[in-house]
């Protein structure tokens, strides 16, 4: 295994970029790839950072099994006296408890391994009383001060004592003099537990371990809950000892025979299985020394073997290097996922605000802006047929008549203008309500959507659109005014320009505008008898017909980007949604968790 600082700094980068993924969005698969990122965190701080750094640290058995298979007693047999708790109320093994030699207390009173768990050193007396965490020596937790390093080790500073807050519980540690040294025995809870917490750290346990002794009885060894875990140590190639406890006489060959079949069938034929057969405990609850002495031998023989226990460790790594690999990419694609939900999220936000646009624009392209008030006004302004037969007798006579008009002689030009903008704003704040009513109800469709929107209302447009859409519009007639006062300085035709006034040849202008599908293309208008023609041949009669060609498109296209500005604006409401998520984050972490799948696996290689 490679164990150089490079290989230990890019494994302290993978547990960063675990720490960064962001997987904020409610899909279908997103509770489960959090819980697979938490775990993936947990075997880096637990077992593989420590372990990498650390090939000759003594190994950690962890003895885990089903409620009732007699863990706890097959610990203090080890021992050769009560350690740990027993008895019929369950769950019996409430917090973990350790065994380790003496001489091996530096490298578990630390935060080495299990660094989210608060150590407490556990007296016995004698066997007589066990005790809890209130009755021992507080040694170290995740938020003590400096790190006190065991023997070889190193400060495993960010990645495992960063690696959470809070405390996955507390870590009763004995110091046994029967215990060998070069290995730990650890007491866990139950892998099916009636309790959450324990059937979750029961399996956190399992995974930062070296090697597995399974405990299961004659008449469970079958269930599944057991053969799950047990399958997954073989999927990590783990170094598992399976103890059939409570064998009744005269069934042992034929229930060992069936449990070799059973593990043989699942990868795991290579795995020791130790008999114990049904005893009677004595008064201090004990198994006959004999009972566990296979078991005793073979594990005392694997401390001793300084290269069957790093054989052994190296398999272990390798085993859960390689399934990292393979949550990591799980992951990826998990924050790949994240990624496509919020485009298009944000691609339906902004689809609804883009067709508003359109629509908008429609509305003022096709003659239908000038219907109503709009249309009322103009016709009072020029009039209807007298002003038609005047066009046909020549520009001059159309010039002096309105000329007349928009100087002021008959109603003001400003009632035009008003009811031009009256109607605009009608249009965009409708489109406005629309565009959000679409983009409300595409989002409440998919779950994602539906979490970003739980408690907000965006189904109308914001409060504050009318009055934008108002100043936009403004600004816009403001501009419309400039064109004319930059064409009309032009020398030829100062003088006409001069004769119909700025303002009446702004709203000419936009008469055109509204008049015209995609701006000043000829093609005429039919509204209220061809009356909107007069704005254009009024100003051609002005500026010629090129220049009005070009002012109507540079109207339109100020309009359009002004419009959308204003949709663009209310999108964002949406938009900011997903930003505040920082969803933005999900495709880079993706790429990350791919980079590193590749680099796990050449380090899986290496055993």
């Amino acid at each position: 295994m490679d164990d150089s600082a490079d290989a230990v700094a890019h494994l302290t980068t993978i547990r960063q970029n675990l720490a960064e993924l962001v997987l904020p969005l409610e899909l279908p698969d997103a509770a489960a790839a959090r819980r697979a990122a938490a775990d993936a965190a947990a075997q880096l701080d637990d077992y593989i950072l420590p372990r990498y750094r650390n090939l000759d640290a003594p190994l950690l058995a962890v003895v885990g099994g089903s409620t009732g298979a007699g863990k706890s007693t097959l610990v203090n047999a080890l021992a050769g006296h009560p350690v740990t708790r027993t008895g019929a109320v369950r769950p019996t093994t409430r917090q973990p408890v350790l065994l380790h030699a003496p001489g091996d207390v530096g490298w578990f009173a630390n935060q080495r391994v299990l660094p989210t768990f608060r150590r407490f050193s556990v007296q016995t007396a004698d066997g007589a009383q066990l005790a809890g965490p209130d009755d021992g020596a507080l040694l170290a937790g995740p938020d003590d001060g400096d790190f006190e390093p065991g023997p070889g080790d190193v400060d495993p500073q960010g990645a495992a004592r960063n690696a959470t807050a809070a405390t996955s519980g507390t870590l009763q540690l004995v110091s046994e003099p029967s215990m060998p040294r070069g290995l730990a025995l650890l007491d866990a809870p139950d892998v099916d537990s009636v309790s959450d917490n324990n059937r979750r750290l029961a399996g956190q346990l399992l995974a930062a371990a070296d090697l597995w002794v399974f405990v299961t009885t004659a008449n469970r060894y079958a269930d599944a809950v057991p053969w799950e875990l047990l399958l997954a140590a073989a999927a990590r190639n783990v170094t598992v000892a399976v103890v059939l406890d409570r064998v009744p006489d005269g069934v042992e060959e034929e229930v060992s025979a069936d449990l070799r079949s059973l593990l043989a069938r699942h990868q795991l034929g290579q795995a020791q299985l130790f008999v114990v057969a049904e005893t009677s405990l004595n008064g201090a609850g004990m198994l006959p020394p004999a009972a566990v002495e296979p078991l005793r031998a073979w594990l005392t023989g694997l401390a001793a073997d300084a290269v069957a226990r790093s054989a052994v460790a190296r398999r272990t790594l390798a085993g859960a290097v390689q399934a990292l690999a393979g949550q990591l990419e799980i992951l990826s694609r998990a924050a790949a996922a994240q990624q496509q939900a919020a485009d298009q999220l944000a691609a339906d936000a902004a689809s609804a605000y883009a067709d508003a646009v359109r629509r908008a624009m429609a509305a003022t392209s096709d003659g239908a802006l000038l219907r109503g008030e709009v249309l009322a006004r103009w016709q009072d302004f020029v009039g209807t047929g007298n002003v038609v037969r005047a066009i046909e007798s020549g520009v001059g006579q159309l010039r002096d008549r309105v000329g007349a008009f928009f100087r002021g002689d008959p109603p003001p030009v400003v009632a035009v203008e008003t009811a031009l903008e009256s109607g605009l704003h009608a249009v965009l704040v409708a489109e406005a309500d629309a565009a959000a009513e679409g983009a409300d109800s595409r989002w409440r469709s998919s779950p994602a959507g539906r979490q970003l929107l739980a408690g907000e209302d965006l189904s109308r447009a914001s409060p504050g659109f009318p009055e934008a859409a108002a100043g936009e519009i403004r600004e816009w007639q403001a501009g419309i005014l400039n064109l004319i006062q930059s064409e009309g300085a032009a020398k030829r035709s100062r003088a006409r320009w001069l004769s119909f006034g700025v303002n009446g040849l702004g709203v000419a202008l936009m008469v055109v505008v509204f008049s015209f599908s995609a701006g000043l293309s000829g093609a005429e208008v039919g509204i209220a008898g061809g009356t909107a023609v007069i704005g254009q041949k009024l100003l051609e009669a002005v500026f010629g017909e090129d220049a009005v060609r070009r002012l109507a498109a540079t109207a339109r296209a100020d309009l359009q980007l002004r419009c959308s500005a204003l949709m663009r604006s209310e999108a964002e409401r949406f938009t900011l949604l997903l930003a505040q998520l920082g969803i933005g984050e999900a495709s880079t972490s993706a790429g990350r968790l791919l980079q590193d799948v590749h680099a796990l696996r050449h380090l899986a290689e290496q055993a």
